[in-house]
């Protein structure tokens, strides 16, 4: 694929973090003596563009989660689509995450700066960097990562906990009122919004911790809820980040661009022309075959014979606003936030109508992908399939919350883990035992070379670095 260059409007900015940081911000992390002053709007735009394009881009998204989620599907090179992946192929996602984004953060955070909007922002991103890899991962570095060279790796609770409290330290320290910061390309400096971000990723982690301490759940989320109105109410407060052109162009422009190998997945395809759904003209395109007249998807898990014969021109590509070099990289949405008011209010973990919040999310999610009209969005709503029910409230929320998170592969991975739902199904060629899915992905080889007692203490916690051990949130759902 072609390699995406670091982005022009972001040149003095990246420049800097290139050619001084990545190869000395651990030693800044650690070093008592390097620089207490690094320039924090240059690491933050940094920080914001390496997120946007790892959360995106092929290691974490189209060539895994996007995959596993069954949004895509491949139609060349099937491997990652049949689940037949190695340690190799996930040390971008790692890298990235650690020597990239939580250097550049943790550096901030490390400084003498007086300015604690910076560090507030800089906790918030690594905060949600270590959510990221421990969704991911499982056990990670976390407590000791930066004070040592082979750190140990914290267990997936520890981290969780870990930034919770982190997430409250950095309300803390924003303040509307505060100084002002620049180099912001997710919130363009509006700190009012950061800490929104803040309380809601405290809010999809309190969610994660359900199914094992479900009084913290509960605790957390039925603050958060009564404090509803300082957490991300509007799609105007989605957290995101737009690209420009190339060469600073979104990860799937880039992709796309050289590459012709994935398609829209048949499991969402078809679910979307079931209840035809509004959003399915937005998410794909009709196949470049104009004898095809409706929207198809391409199925997973096929080997590559298989999956050329279904037709290159006869499958639907994703949607052209998905694949614009300024489409925007999402990474939390208003339709998430209410989703996760439905689902408490159905576990009974606040007192509100799960129905009524389980349609303004549905709401949300159409509005956000440019569904405005109120009889459109009423007629779909009522249709059975869509309709709302107390006693299957997982199922109906784990469909629709799926389809919302249409994009975001890494966090439609981890919910449908926590939640059961969609129930999914291995394609004909997976490489994985019959009915076993991913669940996770594989450490770097490096950590077995470089951090090698660590990573032998993490596995004996965790289970095998395998693709299909369950992390610490990924509870077996045995009654539903």
């Amino acid at each position: 694929m072609k390699r995406i260059y670091i982005p022009l409007l972001l040149a003095t900015f990246v420049a800097f973090t290139l050619t001084s940081c990545n190869d000395e911000l651990a030693d800044v992390n650690r070093n008592p003596n390097a620089t207490e002053n690094p320039q924090p709007a240059y690491l933050l735009s940094a920080a914001e563009y390496h997120a946007a394009n790892l959360y995106w881009g092929s290691t974490t998204s189209y060539n895994s989660s996007l995959l596993w989620i069954q949004h895509w599907a491949k139609i060349q090179y099937t491997e990652p689509d049949c689940y037949n992946v190695s340690n190799s192929d996930f040390a971008t996602t790692w890298d990235t995450g650690y020597a990239t984004l939580v250097a550049n953060l943790t550096a901030i955070l490390q400084s003498d700066l007086s300015n604690d909007n910076y560090k507030g922002v800089a906790l918030v991103w690594r905060s949600w960097t270590y959510l990221l890899l421990t969704n991911l991962f499982g056990d990670i570095p976390y407590t000791e990562y930066g004070q040592s060279v082979t750190p140990a790796y914290d267990s997936q609770e520890t981290v969780l906990r870990g930034v919770l409290s982190d997430l409250e330290e950095a309300d803390k320290l924003l303040t509307v009122s505060g100084e002002k910061i620049e180099g912001d390309l997710i919130y363009k400096n509006d700190i009012s919004r950061w800490k929104k971000l803040a309380k809601s990723l405290r809010l999809r982690i309190g969610l994660e911790l359900g199914d094992r301490d479900e009084n913290t759940a509960k605790k957390i989320i039925s603050a958060l809820y009564e404090d509803r109105s300082n957490l991300i109410n509007s799609n105007e407060d989605i957290a995101q980040f737009v690209f420009t052109s190339s060469p600073q162009w979104n990860p799937w422009a880039s992709a796309f661009s050289s590459r012709d190998d994935q398609r829209i997945s048949k499991t969402l395809v078809d679910k979307l022309n079931a209840w035809s759904d509004p959003r399915v003209g937005v998410y794909a395109q009709l196949p470049q075959d104009v004898s095809v007249k409706t929207y198809v998807g391409a199925a997973n898990g096929l080997s590559a014979d298989a999956a050329n014969n279904q037709g290159f021109y006869k499958l639907s590509l994703p949607g052209t606003s998905f694949l614009k070099d300024s489409a925007p990289a999402v990474f939390y949405t208003y339709a998430e936030v209410l989703f996760i008011y439905a689902e408490a209010a159905a576990r009974g973990w606040i007192t509100a109508d799960a129905n009524s919040l389980y349609q303004q999310a549905i709401t949300a999610s159409l509005n956000q992908f440019g569904v405005s009209n109120e009889d459109v969005i009423e007629e779909y709503l009522q249709q059975e399939g869509v309709q709302y029910d107390a006693s299957r409230w997982f199922e109906k929320i784990g469909w629709q919350k799926w389809i919302a998170y249409y994009g975001q592969g890494p966090d439609a991975f981890t919910d449908w883990r926590r939640l059961g739902y969609p129930q999914l199904a291995a394609g004909p060629n997976s490489a994985l035992n019959a009915g076993e899915l991913p669940r996770r992905f594989f450490y770097p080889a490096t950590e077995q070379s470089l951090n090698g007692k660590n990573y032998r203490l993490a596995v004996a916690h965790q289970g095998a670095d395998e693709i299909t051990t369950r992390l610490w949130f990924d509870v077996e759902k045995k009654n539903r």
